[in-house]
């Protein structure tokens, strides 16, 4: 599994490093978030807003979620985007991680249990941040 990150100058930096750097970037596209109260992407995107970033849902249904516009997929939101956070099965991350990299994002964070070693080389070998097995509602309460 990776550890740490490199910057898009090709510098490791450590992981706590990458995490506070991705903390403090504004826009996050969640992919998974729908309506559903009772998965983690709706709580954790809940908080992403409350401590001041702007949340995109990115879900097949593009539903607005806690009043924020959604989009089928991440090609399709005309802002730029910081954060790709990944609220899916290990088995789609590729081709988000393929996505994030093609719209320009920053970062890429892998949610718990989101493992995917390959996806996410690629996605530093392009310059992008990266996260993943963490959650940012966890991260948040250890800073």
């Amino acid at each position: 599994m990776q550890v740490g990150s490199f910057t898009h100058w090709g510098a490791l930096i450590n992981e706590s490093q990458t995490i506070d750097a991705l903390l403090a970037m504004k826009v996050w596209a969640v992919v998974g978030l729908g309506n559903n109260p009772d998965r983690a992407a709706f709580g954790v995107a809940k908080l992403l807003q409350e401590k001041g970033h702007t949340i995109i849902p990115v879900y097949p249904r593009a539903e607005v979620v806690h009043g924020a516009v959604g989009y089928k997929t991440l090609s399709e939101i005309p802002e730029k985007v910081d954060v790709v956070d990944c609220f899916v099965n290990s088995s789609m991350v590729g081709k988000i991680v393929d996505e994030a990299i093609a719209i320009g994002a920053k970062a890429v964070w892998l949610q718990l249990d989101v493992i995917d070693d390959a996806a996410i080389t690629r996605a530093q070998e392009a310059g992008l941040l990266t996260v993943m097995n963490r959650c940012p509602a966890i991260e948040y309460q250890k800073r």
